[in-house]
């Protein structure tokens, strides 16, 4: 098997909006059902739902991969068929599984797996044994240096992707068991409660408070691959995910865009450091917990953790500005409901919900007939689009 020259670019979405948000940007997008779900807060899209989203990915010539990585635990068994039998009705083009109940039954069914990242897989062996159970592709271990992927890639032709950007856990691969052990929510069914992002003290056996560099003692920062491109491809990495099946869709936007132009570059021969440094300030205007290249250059220091910042470390913070009432397609035009601040002509705004995601500039604001600059809070006014809603069917 020739492995591809230019890598697929696979975004993590949770609905229509996300999907919309970067689908002029990737090559195929990664999502999960309400069942068997390592993102078990991302609901939108259900076995019931599933032929229509599936649908709306292929209508906009993207690959559609369904992720069944979480446990499953012998009352769940009926879940993983069911779940199996829609996405082959669907018509996905991978399912993404680690356990051996849900890779047999997608054998069974004929789709085509790859291997989650649950399933550690750290050595060329391993990712050889996944191939002899019918896998076409496997996603490897975090844990990995860049050297290690590369030794991996010569010794197998089974298809490699990796994570390039987005969150990093701080246990291995996601195997956390501190959200169970702290609330009762298991990270491996996807009910993580994030308790690696809280404030921690740490405590002397005489019962001081240990100095520290911060509190967010635990708190990984982001992966971010943007300025080694090259260096991935040269390993054989034949699929780079971004993850964000829990982020908003300007992120998906933003990183989808900012990868997808580092990938053109690579293929046009203009991938340069003053590239790099713009993709690097427009990434991190979107949320991020700080960058770090997780484990590709060695296993990560106290570099790798963001101890004294909480969630969110983006200069640029989202805000509800309005509410959307009504759309008139053949206006153009929209009425708004304003909230907690005003608005004016030449706004960048962005409109979002479940099944919508549209970002331009204001081109007018009219308030009774009325055409104004702008408007403090208001009840309501009509505002003009400039572009079409297309396939977005609403909004919520």
């Amino acid at each position: 098997m020739l492995k591809s020259s230019m890598p697929e670019l696979v975004v993590g979405v949770r609905n229509l909006s996300g999907l919309e948000a970067c689908s002029r940007y990737a090559d195929a997008v990664y999502f999960s059902t309400d069942k068997l779900s390592l993102r078990a807060k991302a609901k939108e899209i259900t076995l019931e739902t599933l032929d229509d989203f599936v649908f709306e990915v292929k209508t906009r010539g993207l690959k559609a991969y369904l992720a069944v990585n979480s446990t499953v635990n012998e009352g769940r068994l009926a879940d993983a068929s069911n779940v199996i039998t829609a996405a082959s009705n669907a018509g996905v083009d991978a399912i993404i599984a680690w356990d051996p109940a849900v890779i047999l039954r997608a054998r069974k069914a004929g789709l085509q797996i790859h291997i989650s990242t649950q399933a550690n897989i750290s050595n060329h062996e391993t990712a050889n044994f996944y191939r002899s159970l019918g896998a076409e592709w496997v996603v490897l271990s975090r844990e990995l240096s860049l050297e290690e992927i590369r030794n991996i890639s010569q010794w197998t032709d089974v298809e490699i992707e990796t994570f390039v950007h987005g969150a990093m856990c701080m246990a291995i691969s996601g195997r956390c068991h501190l959200s169970a052990y702290a609330l009762g929510k298991s990270g491996n069914c996807g009910k993580c409660t994030q308790p690696c992002r809280w404030e921690w003290e740490l405590h002397g056996e005489n019962g001081l408070v240990t100095a520290s560099f911060g509190k967010y003692l635990l708190s990984a920062k982001d992966l971010c691959m943007i300025g080694h491109i090259p260096e991935l491809l040269e390993a054989g990495i034949t699929a780079f995910k971004v993850e964000g099946r829990l982020r908003d869709p300007s992120y998906l936007e933003t990183v989808s865009r900012c990868y997808r132009e580092a990938i053109n570059a690579c293929r046009e021969g203009n991938y340069t450091p003053e590239k790099i440094e713009i993709w690097k300030k427009e990434l991190a205007s979107v949320y991020n917990r700080g960058f770090s290249t997780g484990f590709y250059f060695g296993a990560p220091g106290l570099e790798g953790f963001s101890p004294e910042k909480d969630m969110n470390a983006s200069k640029k913070q989202r805000r509800a500005v309005a509410v959307i009432d009504n759309y008139y397609p053949k206006q153009k035009a929209a009425a708004v409901r304003l909230l907690e601040a005003g608005l004016a002509v030449g706004d960048e705004i962005v409109i979002e919900g479940n099944t919508t995601y549209l970002r331009q500039r204001i081109r007018s604001l009219m308030k009774k007939g009325e055409a104004l600059e702008e408007l403090k809070k208001e009840i309501s006014l009509a505002l003009l689009l400039t572009g079409q809603f297309g396939r977005m069917t609403g909004f919520s």
